[in-house]
């Protein structure tokens, strides 16, 4: 069995000199080709893609200037950082250019991973995508009103629907000392909202806000929440209707742009 073993190996050396020599091709100046694992998805590159950017993490590595510490079961230098977007990086790498699909929803992780491969080139051509984008979305419209009339209430309608969920999650209702969440009988859709009333038919419940049970909230208090999370999310006000009361909360319509 043991002069099996020996021959076996023997044979393996004679087809691929490089099995069974961990990270061999690190080592290796005249290695063209470099297999990597990110977080257990293998990568296969030349030596100068990885290399393309003196000083980074990548650059180091290959270079023989950072020793490589963590290898897999192959020989392959293993690399603890998130797999599939290791992808993003390497074809940055490849062709200089950040090409990401319109709806990619992984910006922080990739900003994340572009600083921890000491990447500065990468983190300027995510921002410039992110600014990029931003100019091509389509505007979000929020409007607030108020008829004063408690059969009425507060509505509060946007076309972002994401807006609209922060400010479900801002606010909960409390019925006989326990969270029971957001009142489903205050949504309208997924883009409206109003608030009749505060009171349901078991008595005693109220609505607040979901870091602070104690802050009973009112319709006034409710715009003026709305009114400071629209603007700490980017929008601009357009227009406001019957302001002559001098207060925007007092305003019966409140128009917003994003």
């Amino acid at each position: 069995m043991e002069w099996n073993l020996r021959r076996m190996e023997s044979e393996l050396r004679q087809i691929n000199p490089d099995l069974l020599q961990p990270s061999k091709s690190f080592k290796k100046p005249s290695s063209g080709t470099i297999t990597i694992n990110v977080g257990g998805y293998l990568y296969a590159a030349q030596r100068q893609t990885l290399a393309k950017y003196p000083g980074s993490l990548l650059e180091e590595m290959v270079s023989g200037k950072r020793p490589v510490q963590h290898v897999d079961s192959m020989g392959n230098t293993f690399i603890d950082r998130d797999g599939p977007i290791f992808r993003h990086v390497l074809n940055f790498l490849r062709t200089g250019e950040l090409i990401l699909p319109d709806d990619f929803k992984e910006v922080a992780l990739l900003r994340r991973e572009a600083d921890y491969y000491r990447l500065s080139e990468l983190s300027q051509a995510l921002q410039e995508w992110e600014q990029q984008q931003a100019t091509h979305r389509e505007p979000a419209f929020l409007e607030v009103t108020d008829s004063h009339e408690r059969s009425q209430g507060l509505k509060v309608y946007c076309s972002d629907t994401g807006f609209i969920e922060k400010v479900k999650g801002r606010l909960v209702q409390i019925s006989k000392s326990r969270l029971d969440g957001f009142p489903e009988e205050f949504e309208v859709s997924s883009n409206v909202i109003q608030f009749r009333h505060f009171i349901k038919s078991e008595q005693g419940s109220r609505l607040v806000l979901k870091e602070d049970s104690t802050f009973l909230c009112t319709l006034e208090t409710l715009k003026l929440e709305t009114v400071m999370m629209a603007l700490r999310g980017g929008f601009r006000l357009l227009t406001c209707l019957d302001s002559s009361r001098g207060s925007v909360v007092q305003c019966e319509a409140l128009h917003f742009v994003k």
